[in-house]
């Protein structure tokens, strides 16, 4: 007999962790939710919040939303990539990024009722955390996993109390390991992975210091210091990171990862800082210092049974594009109505089998680009002059020749022109956060064809509601002429059908079908005199289907089956439809 019984059991309060047990008790499912440590992240890991994250967090409400924006640097100050030999010294090159740019920014208004910001993970995670114990979740501090078996009907998890030392058992139907890069709950499950761990050495330094004369003019989050000296390992070249405008900052710098790992004292941690400012008399308020090894690994496979892993637990890769903590949190998006939709009844755990086969090859896809991200810097230090060797007079000189009134000087300064302007597939990659797609058994197409990329897909979002896709944002009116986004017109732990005038069959269908499953379905009707209007016709463009057609969106805002009009018999269509998404 069991300790403790729950439905779910999630380990980990990290940005997965804490997103899914905030999600599933929002949805009125009983979680709880563990973390070894007595607290949450001690250190400011995680930063970027691109604009599909904070939907998530608007889905959980506009409370939840407005928290994280009061605690964020706001996307301006966010600002321009620096390329410097120290912030005090030369300046080399910037890029505008993270949406700055004006035709980037006017994609970032167009795809999203959000904004990406950049919020630490020391205040990302409290927000999550709080949300989910205020909704009903249980929490237990200084507590570890140990191991877990589980059996037809549920999983039996042994936890230790790191207080007492006293083992406890836990009974829950589902297990969720959100337990980080050296996750035991992967490593129990025997899991397959593709990769390889330890690729590179890193430290971090955060301290405290008024830098603001250096860099109020040009603010960015990051400052890239291309330094002779400051290319071993890591990623790749000094980092001088903004954690809060403009007093609190991190530095990450790299060591050799073939030897051991050095300990970074405040006499060190000074030094490093002082080189990277280019001030020598700097003094530092030093928080913490931690070393780090850069990863190039991802599963391939996320779940067993009854346990799944997500976050950090099965993609682990270094902090490039900034797509750590906001792929973990939409890991937790996607498998929490899952969840739930099973645990209540409403589906079979067949539809949980989607959850690897929609988040593996995204695991594999954010993994891919962010090692590439990293060796995307090559070029930039090819046209400096530092790609290879130690003789650092023979960098500085080439470093220097940029200057001359050369045809060779000519030419590596549009290389390096290039080179940085080329960085934008990691600092302003809108695509990869906002394209991704799913193709699974929670989606169904009925043999319609995915729309051909009229850009990049890396670098621009695609609108589209073709089945597997996030539900395209426009802004719609209400009768009082308040304005909602398609997306705040969705999810909230529901299926939603959207359809238009002469869609009333559609609706039919819903409520019959939301009564006989037990599942509630939210109906959105949008036309003339409707309760939701298209003043602008900006969902007539989007929406890719005809008025008496009709959208399914899934919990997560992604379309889940559509139909382009009206079809003989939309009662069978939309019964066979949801049968088979939710495994009936």
């Amino acid at each position: 007999m069991a300790d403790i019984s729950t439905d779910v059991l999630v380990i980990g309060t990290g940005p997965a962790g804490s997103a899914t047990a905030a999600l599933l008790a929002s949805y009125g499912v009983e979680v709880m939710v563990i973390n070894r440590y007595r607290w949450l992240s001690n250190t400011p890991r995680a930063h970027i919040t691109n604009q599909r994250t904070m939907e998530v967090l608007r889905d959980l409400g506009a409370e939840v939303e407005a928290e994280a924006m009061m605690h964020a640097a706001p996307q301006h100050l966010m600002g321009e990539n620096v390329f410097c030999e120290s912030l005090a010294g030369e300046e080399l090159g910037r890029m505008k990024s993270w949406g700055t740019s004006p035709l980037s920014k006017a994609e970032h208004l167009m795809s999203s009722p959000c904004e990406m910001n950049d919020l630490p993970q020391t205040f990302m995670e409290p927000i999550l955390f709080k949300t989910a114990c205020s909704r009903g979740a249980q929490a237990r501090m200084s507590t570890e996993y140990v191991s877990h078996e589980q059996d037809e009907g549920g999983v039996t998890t042994t936890c230790r109390d790191r207080l007492t030392g006293k083992t406890f058992t836990v009974r829950s139907k589902y297990l969720v390991g959100a337990d980080g890069g050296n996750s035991l709950v992967a490593e129990h499950l025997g899991l397959p992975f593709e990769g390889k761990m330890g690729v590179g050495g890193s430290m971090n330094i955060l301290f405290r210091a008024d830098l603001s004369r250096y860099v109020a003019h040009r603010p960015s989050v990051l400052y890239w210091v291309m330094q002779p000296g400051a290319d071993v390992g890591g990623i790749g070249m000094g980092l001088v990171r903004m954690v809060r405008p403009w007093n609190e900052w991190l530095i990450v710098w790299g060591y050799d990862i073939n030897q051991p790992a050095p300990v970074v004292d405040a006499a060190m941690a000074t030094q490093v800082a002082r080189q990277l400012v280019g001030d020598p008399e700097l003094e530092i308020d030093l928080i913490s210092a931690n070393t780090w090894t850069v990863n190039n690994c991802f599963a391939t496979h996320m779940q067993k049974g009854r346990v799944f892993i997500m976050g950090d637990a099965a993609h682990r890769h270094p902090p490039s594009n900034g797509l750590g903590s906001n792929t973990s949190i939409q890991d937790g998006y996607n498998l929490a109505w899952k969840l739930a939709a099973v645990v209540k009844g409403q589906a079979t755990p067949k539809l949980l089998d989607s959850y690897s086969t929609e988040r593996a090859p995204i695991a594999r896809q954010i993994v891919t680009r962010a090692n590439q991200s990293i060796a995307e810097f090559g070029p930039i230090f090819e046209a400096l002059g530092m790609d290879g060797g130690v003789d650092h007079d023979k960098i500085q000189r080439s470093m220097a020749a940029r200057c001359d009134a050369t045809p060779a000087a000519e030419a590596q300064r549009e290389a390096l022109r290039k080179a940085i302007e080329f960085k934008k597939y990691e600092f302003d990659c809108h695509g990869v956060e906002m394209n991704q797609r799913y193709t699974s058994g929670a989606v169904v197409t009925d043999g319609q064809q995915p729309p051909n990329p009229n850009a990049d897909m890396e670098l621009h979002y695609q609108p589209t509601t073709y089945p597997g896709a996030r539900l395209p944002h426009v802004w719609l009116f209400d009768r009082n002429g308040a304005k909602h986004s398609t997306l705040d017109l969705t999810g909230k732990g529901q299926f939603t059908l959207i359809t238009g005038i002469g869609g009333e069959p559609w609706i039919a269908a819903a409520e019959t079908l939301s009564q006989s499953l037990n599942l509630p379905i939210r109906i959105v009707k949008i036309g003339p005199r409707c309760a939701i209007e298209d003043h602008g016709g900006d969902w007539a463009r989007a929406r890719e289907i005809r008025d008496a057609g009709c959208l399914l969106v899934r919990p997560d805002q992604h379309v889940a089956w559509r139909a382009t009009s009206l079809t003989a018999d939309p009662q069978a269509d939309l019964t066979r439809v949801l049968h088979a998404i939710l495994g009936h």
